[in-house]
């Protein structure tokens, strides 16, 4: 091969990258939009607690979880009960184990050194997103079934968007007062339900779900404190473990 074919070919890979990190991108807009509202949730209410507009995106870009904040800045009291928050927000996190699973038989081929940036930026929705894509392309008969640049391109614009709207929402929350009555929290559960939608598979899949949301509930209802939390996400953990290999 020559020099000049190397370099051609070197383009078209390059092409190539740069189609499917656009192709990434617009598959995850409608989600990534729906993010922004809670973001800015989220901040508001970290600096109602008394966090800066400089400690908030610390906060959000370093742990990068969306579910374990809000749970977090719940929790939140001066001085702060660290062991406390931090076992709550292990929980809430535990999810990821049965994500990165999921994605792991897609994403064994790839050098630790790429796999261990990209499972950093997985959140919901950059997963969901991500993992749909795998299926199809592994349904389809491509291989690799997982793109890296399709992920990195759905994953990326998640995290900037996350922790600069969060550093806005801090910023405007001495402003913005109470953001409840905006309503913004309702776009939480919605882009959840988004993503259920998305890849539905049947009530038996859902049935983790749903055990997690009963305990969770029923917990809130005869608990106080944030004990809801910690039963919702053992019990899912737990329910989809037993059920595994029903069918």
């Amino acid at each position: 091969m020559s020099v000049s074919e190397i370099t051609l070919a070197g383009e078209q890979s390059s092409n190539g990258r740069g189609a499917e990190f656009r192709r990434g991108l617009a598959a995850s807009t409608p989600v990534l939009l729906g993010i922004i509202p809670y973001a800015l949730v989220l901040g508001a209410q970290a600096a109602q607690k008394g966090l800066s507009v400089v400690e908030v995106p610390l906060m959000t870009g370093l742990n990068f979880a969306g579910g374990s904040e809000f749970a977090a800045i719940q929790l939140w009291t001066s001085p702060p009960h660290i062991l406390l928050i931090a076992g709550i927000t292990f929980l809430v996190n535990s999810r990821h184990f049965l994500m990165g699973a999921a994605l792991a038989p897609f994403i064994k081929h790839l050098p630790k050194r790429q796999v261990f940036p990209a499972l950093f930026l997985m959140c919901d929705e950059s997963w969901a997103v991500g993992l749909a894509d795998a299926q199809r392309r592994a349904a389809g008969g491509m291989r690799p079934a997982f793109s890296l640049a399709f992920y990195l391109g759905a994953g990326l614009p998640f995290y900037l968007a996350w922790v600069v709207f969060t550093a806005c929402g801090a910023a405007l929350g001495p402003v913005l007062g109470d953001v409840g009555k905006y309503g913004f929290a309702m776009a939480f559960p919605a882009v959840f339900l988004v993503l259920l939608r998305g890849m539905w598979k049947g009530f038996a899949a859902a049935r983790p779900w749903l055990v997690s949301l009963a305990v969770a509930a029923i917990t809130y209802l005869v608990l106080p404190g944030a004990w809801y939390v910690a039963a919702g996400a053992l019990s899912g953990l737990l329910a989809a473990w037993f059920l595994a290999g029903d069918k």
